[in-house]
């Protein structure tokens, strides 16, 4: 398998909450939410870098589409991580989360293993790691 993924789905219990979380409070560009003449279609979708896209899609519908009974999440199964330039700017989005509605999970701090980072949780209780790791820097 060539590593090709683009992208990476969350389920989430209320569509319009989530969207509004990640393009209102985070700031992430969307074309909104799109599919709605189709049973089970609708779905949004966020340009993250290099053509990677963020979607948003009801459980019930992921459940629906591959046939699988939802069960209950398991928050540390799966986490995302924002990788940032600065310490500082670990902070600031953080800080941005939290106004936005997420709930701090591990607010930032010096890590182990030389860098700095903090845990937050989205509306529907899925972990994004915000981390300034000086071995792996953003290139933009």
């Amino acid at each position: 398998m060539n590593p090709r993924i683009s992208v990476l789905t969350l389920g989430v219990s209320d569509l319009e909450r989530s969207v509004a979380f990640y393009r209102d409070g985070l700031g992430l560009p969307t074309a909104g939410i799109i599919g709605t003449e189709f049973e089970h279609g609708a779905v949004a979708f966020f340009d993250l870098q290099g053509g990677l896209k963020l979607a948003l899609w009801a459980q019930g519908d992921i459940a629906h589409d591959t046939g699988l009974a939802p069960g209950a999440p398991c928050p540390t199964a799966f986490t995302l991580g924002h990788n940032v330039s600065s310490q500082q700017e670990v902070d600031e989005v953080m800080e941005q989360a939290s106004r936005a509605g997420a709930r701090i999970v591990k607010p930032a701090q010096s890590t182990f293993w030389g860098g700095y980072a903090g845990y937050f949780q989205d509306p529907d209780g899925h972990v994004w790691e915000v981390v300034w790791n000086p071995a792996l820097l953003p290139s933009d």
